[in-house]
């Protein structure tokens, strides 16, 4: 049965932190709905009411073009170990790339800005639990390096002409903060 919270609860963050992946879902006004999975020690809990995440570079850029029209975001941990739980954390996001000037504060918080694109702050409005049943109970292998690998293989350069050449726009040919004038 869903259960719904006002913000974080002690049990909730340590029950976040033990989590190696997360999913994030966003969609604009009227474009296709985006639901990510993220992994990556990429997540972070300011306070009860406010988290954020690094999203690395990757083939799209969903998000932030979302939030161009549309900054509710909906964030969904899911635990595979014995205990089953599914959390849901419902707010409001605004995006931090490594252009703007408060970039430095908030990457701080992260082991690597390797392949670094952007930074999502959530305020949450509402936190809720289910129970998680149907979902099957598996065992984290490893996380992967390939991304890392990847970034590092372009370098700064190589990385900033993927963006220009990739991440301007959304699949719904929206565009994203990268594609908007500066």
């Amino acid at each position: 049965m869903a259960r719904f919270f006002p913000n974080l609860t002690t049990s909730l963050q340590s029950f976040i932190k033990e989590q190696s992946m997360f999913f994030v879902a966003t969609a604009g006004a009227e474009t296709s709905i985006n639901l990510s999975p993220k992994g990556m020690d990429s997540f972070r809990i300011l306070d009860e009411k406010t988290v954020f995440w690094l999203n690395y570079t990757g083939s799209g850029n969903e998000t932030s073009a979302h939030l161009l029209e549309n900054t509710r975001m909906t964030i969904m941990f899911c635990s595979f170990g014995p205990k089953p739980l599914i959390l849901r954390l419902y707010g409001q996001a605004r995006e931090i790339g490594i252009q703007d000037r408060d970039w430095e504060e908030w990457i701080q918080h992260f082991p690597t800005d390797n392949g670094a694109r952007q930074i999502f702050i959530v305020g949450l409005e509402r936190v809720q639990t289910s129970c998680g049943y149907a979902v099957p109970e598996m065992e984290l292998k490893h996380q992967r390096t390939r991304l890392l690998d990847w970034s590092e293989q372009k370098g700064p350069e190589g990385i900033a002409q993927y963006w220009e050449d990739k991440n301007r726009t959304s699949i719904d040919g929206k565009p994203t903060k990268y594609g908007k004038e500066q």
